[in-house]
């Protein structure tokens, strides 16, 4: 079981149901004793529904376990050129279910982005709840060379996350804040 030290502050601020913690002392070799709560990341996972929308599609998974890995691979099942500067919507053959108050996260991989300049437009891409069409990596080339995306090629990653489900309200004054009004740049060069 993965245990961390998790903050009061950010455990706070976070969803109560995604982590179980309690109070524990830990020993800090040569800093002394310290209380902290522990927080136990292996919990159940999370039983999602897909539909085989293309025969050679395959399942997201994660490269080296969910307790490794935050994102699983996204599968290619179609062959697309992408030119240098070009932009293309790359099918997974798959469909999601993915329950209220989680979010499907495309992200871009590390490794392709590095190797051959290929990232998402949109990213991070977002699937809502109840979307149930194919999953699709929009794709775009800052390489300089043209690349070939082959049919069962990792092209993205998905993280599921929680969110938040906000409701808005006009208000005549906002709290002040140390930041205030700044923006861009605000922080100095």
């Amino acid at each position: 079981m993965a245990n961390c030290l998790v903050g009061m502050g950010f455990l706070q601020s976070i969803a109560a149901s995604v982590f179980v913690g309690h109070e524990s002392i830990l020993e800090r070799p040569g800093r002394g004793r310290r209380s902290g709560i522990i927080a136990h990341l292996s919990s159940p996972s999370l039983q999602l529904r897909a539909k085989k929308l293309h025969p050679d599609a395959k399942l997201p998974r994660f490269a080296h376990g969910a307790n490794e890995d935050a994102g699983m691979d996204l599968y290619a099942v179609e062959s697309v050129v992408l030119p240098p500067g070009g932009r293309a919507s790359v099918g997974c053959g798959i469909a999601l279910e993915i329950p209220p108050g989680y979010e499907g996260q495309v992200r871009p991989r590390s490794g392709l982005a590095f190797k051959h300049g290929i990232t998402l437009v949109n990213a991070p891409g977002t699937i809502d709840p109840g979307y149930r069409g194919e999953i699709r990596v929009l794709l775009i080339n800052l390489g300089q060379d043209e690349y070939t995306v082959e049919p069962g090629e990792r092209v993205a990653q998905l993280v599921i996350g929680t969110y938040a489900a906000a409701e808005w309200n006009w208000v005549e004054s906002l709290d002040d804040s140390d930041r205030s009004d700044g923006g861009f740049g605000s922080t100095g060069s």
